[in-house]
């Protein structure tokens, strides 16, 4: 008896194996199906689905057996997964080198004689484990029962793909639930020490402006104006920072929806509650998308806030483009505001940075929207990019990542 040898990529394998968190799991309804499947289409009397560890065979499903585990070293299928892409059969193991004196082909009323193992190789190459198959006696398979066999091990890749994915879910609906609590508990804090003292301050302003406004000069009333419009302006700052940290929690690459860029963009425009000259142009081809709905409108509301608020012209004229072509999605946003001076548009993306301009209402921005921008760009697999040109135009860049099941498409 030769016992197996331990694939090149051991390590990978064990690694992958463990994160798939799936040893000496219960007993699942969609692997004992495929393995039913594959002991009929054989015609063999045991079908298994197996997984290899450093030093025993697991059996996630067992058709025609009661034992669930066995030693490494005596495995059929350590020898399997040492050729990833292939079967391994076995017609007669007791003229196989590699299983003379197996203990298992000894075996007095169920010894393994035939096998078949067809490796579960996963995106990486790790083999995994098996679907295999095991008679009591010699025998052959046809060309339709092996194509059958790896059409199922393909679909037991499947589900474990499918198992990696809500393994990965489950670990993000874990950390954002923690992550929530922490900022609805720092949400607390500020509204409690920070903004109600600022509210304070607000009807305070309104309350001296009222009652002492006939023995307040002009410079006195201006003073109450600044005051209140400082602690607004703070407030706001408050809010927004809160919203910044907030887009970690959207996970947008796992959270995809459906819908058209058209109906998307009225609800932005509702929302922005547009009182100016205001002409939006939207994107000529009404493109469907997939992607995270939530994080694209929290680019748009952004951007297109941003040409609204610092245009210095009678009209605003806002462009919007969109179209797909290489694995993403692109969009322009272009209006023809007051534009970036050049030495500033390398730096509007990060956290804090300001253009030092003053909006259409006299309010200077806080530099937390476009990082925002950014940040949930970045997170959905995408760049942006800036252009302008001062006193005349400025034109917003950037794409999404499609899912990767349209790529090929």
């Amino acid at each position: 008896m030769i016992e197996p040898c331990l694939p090149s990529n051991e390590a990978n394998r064990l690694k992958a194996l463990k994160e798939l968190k799936i040893i000496d799991t219960a007993p699942e309804k969609e692997f004992d199906d495929i393995s039913e499947l594959a002991s009929y289409i054989s015609n063999s009397p045991i079908a298994l689905i197996t997984f290899i560890e450093e030093e025993r065979q697991w059996f996630k499903s067992s058709i025609g057996t009661d034992m669930c585990e066995n030693t490494r070293d005596l495995s059929f299928c350590g020898h399997a997964i040492l050729k990833p892409k292939d079967i391994t059969i076995i017609e007669d193991a007791r003229l196989d080198e590699r299983f003379k004196g197996n203990p298992l082909t000894q075996l007095k009323n169920t010894p393994v004689i035939f096998y078949a193992g067809v490796p579960l190789t996963d995106k990486n190459g790790n083999a995994l484990g098996t679907l295999c198959i095991i008679d009591h006696q010699p025998k052959k398979l046809n060309n339709q029962q092996i194509k059958a066999l790896k059409t199922l091990a393909q679909q037991v890749v499947k589900l474990l793909e499918l198992r990696v994915r809500n393994n990965y879910l489950e670990e993000t609906e874990r950390a954002l639930r923690e992550r929530n609590e922490l900022l609805k508990n720092f949400a607390g804090v500020v509204s409690h020490d920070m903004k109600m003292p600022l509210a304070n301050m607000i009807v305070t302003s309104d309350l001296l402006k009222e009652k002492y406004s006939k023995n307040l000069d002009e410079k006195g009333l201006q003073y109450l104006k600044y005051l209140k419009q400082s602690s607004l302006t703070l407030s706001d700052y408050i809010t927004k920072i809160l919203a910044h940290y907030e887009t970690d929690k959207l996970a947008p690459r796992e959270e995809e929806d459906h819908f058209d860029i058209h109906h998307l963009l009225e609800e932005i425009v509702d929302l922005l509650n547009i009182t100016e000259d205001c002409e939006i142009n939207f994107p000529e081809n009404n493109l469907d998308l997939i992607c995270n709905r939530v994080a694209l409108e929290q680019i748009l509301l952004n951007l297109l806030g941003n040409s609204i608020k610092y245009n210095d012209k009678e009209k605003i004229i806002v462009d919007i483009s969109c179209e797909e072509q290489k694995g993403f999605y692109y969009f322009t946003v272009t209006d023809n505001g007051m534009g970036i001076p050049q030495n500033k548009q390398k730096d509007i993306f990060e956290l804090f940075a300001t253009v030092n301009q003053i909006d259409r209402n006299g309010n200077k921005g806080n530099g937390i929207g476009l990082s925002t921008v950014k940040k949930l760009v970045s997170s959905l697999g995408g760049e942006i990019q800036v252009k302008s040109s001062m006193g005349k135009s400025t034109t917003f860049t950037f794409s999404i990542e499609k899912p990767s099941q349209q790529k090929t498409a």
